[in-house]
C-alpha cells in the first residue's frame, strides 16, 4: 500500500466500489424468511447472484422471485443444513449453476425456548444439530471450494446470546448453541487466514421478525427490551443489511475472527 491509495483509492477503486459484489455468487443459508430474507437481498443488491437456501423450497422460491423482479439472478435450493448430504449437494449446485461460489452467509437455526429443566435430550440435540453441527457442516463444504480457489468470505449468524445471558429468554440450550457458533467461527479464522479465506460471525441482538412477531413466549419481549437498549428500539432486519455486505466484500479483507454485534447497544450495561 502507499499513500496515493488513500487518494485514489485501493487499487484505484472507491470504498464504496470495493463493497460491491459483482460477479461473485453467494448462498444464503435459512433465506427464507427473516434475518435471511433481508441478507439476500443485500448481497443481490451489491451485484451478487445469490443461492436463496431454506429447508421449505416455496419459501426459497418465493425469496428468489422477489431478487429476481430486483434483476437479480438468483438460485432457489431446498437443504437441511443438519444433513451432511444435503448441504453437499447443495454447494454442487451452487458452484455449478451459478459458476463458484465465493460467498457464504450460514444463517440457519432454530430457537425451541424452553426452561433448562424442561428441555429433553432430542430438543437440545436438534438445536445443536442446526445452529452449530449445521454450521460446521456449511462451513466445512463451503471451505472446501474456497480453499482450492484461495479466495472466501464465510459469515456465521451468532447471537448476543453467545456471551450474554438475554433475560428473561429460558434458552439453554440456543445460548451454548451460538457460543459455539463464535468459537467455531475463531478457530476456522485462525486455520484459513493464510490461505485467503475469512470467516466472520455478527451476533444479532433482538430483532423483529415474524418468528417474534408470532410467538406468545417471545412477542412479549418486544416491548420488555425497550427498557435494556439504549437506542430505544427493537433491531429490524434492515440494521444488520450493511454489515453482511461489509463481510462479504473485499472491504473487510483485513478482518477474520470476528465477531461483530449488531444490538442497538443492548450488551453496553
Amino acid at each position: 500500500m502507499s499513500a496515493d491509495d488513500v487518494y485514489a483509492g485501493f487499487g484505484g477503486r472507491s470504498i464504496l466500489d470495493r463493497m460491491r459484489l459483482d460477479g461473485r455468487a453467494a448462498l444464503v443459508t435459512g433465506a427464507g424468511q427473516g434475518i435471511g430474507r433481508a441478507f439476500a437481498h443485500a448481497l443481490g443488491e451489491a451485484g451478487a447472484s445469490v443461492a436463496v437456501i431454506d429447508k421449505v423450497h416455496e419459501r426459497a422460491e418465493t425469496v428468489a422471485a422477489e431478487l429476481e423482479r430486483k434483476g437479480i439472478r438468483a438460485l432457489p435450493l431446498a437443504a437441511d443444513v443438519a444433513d451432511p448430504d444435503s448441504v453437499t449437494a447443495m454447494v454442487e449446485r451452487v458452484t455449478e449453476e451459478l459458476g463458484g461460489l465465493q460467498v457464504a452467509i450460514n444463517n440457519a437455526g432454530v430457537n425451541p425456548n424452553s426452561a433448562a429443566e424442561d428441555t429433553g435430550r432430542e430438543e437440545w440435540d436438534t438445536t445443536f444439530a442446526v445452529n452449530s453441527r449445521g454450521v460446521f457442516i456449511c462451513c466445512q463444504a463451503e471451505g472446501r471450494v474456497m480453499l482450492r480457489r484461495s479466495y472466501g468470505k464465510i459469515v456465521n449468524t451468532a447471537s448476543i446470546a453467545s456471551f450474554m445471558v438475554p433475560h428473561p429468554q429460558r434458552q439453554a440450550a440456543y445460548n451454548a448453541s451460538k457460543a459455539a457458533v463464535v468459537q467455531l467461527t475463531r478457530s476456522l479464522a485462525a486455520e484459513w487466514a493464510d490461505r485467503g479465506v475469512r470467516v466472520n460471525s455478527i451476533s444479532p441482538g433482538l430483532i423483529r421478525t415474524a418468528l417474534i412477531e408470532e410467538s406468545d413466549l417471545l412477542r412479549p419481549l418486544l416491548d420488555d427490551s425497550l427498557q435494556r437498549i439504549p437506542l430505544g428500539r427493537v433491531g429490524e432486519v434492515t440494521d444488520l443489511q450493511g454489515a453482511v455486505v461489509y463481510l462479504a466484500s473485499e472491504a473487510s479483507d483485513g478482518m477474520t475472527g470476528h465477531n461483530m454485534v449488531i444490538d442497538g447497544g443492548e450488551t453496553l450495561w
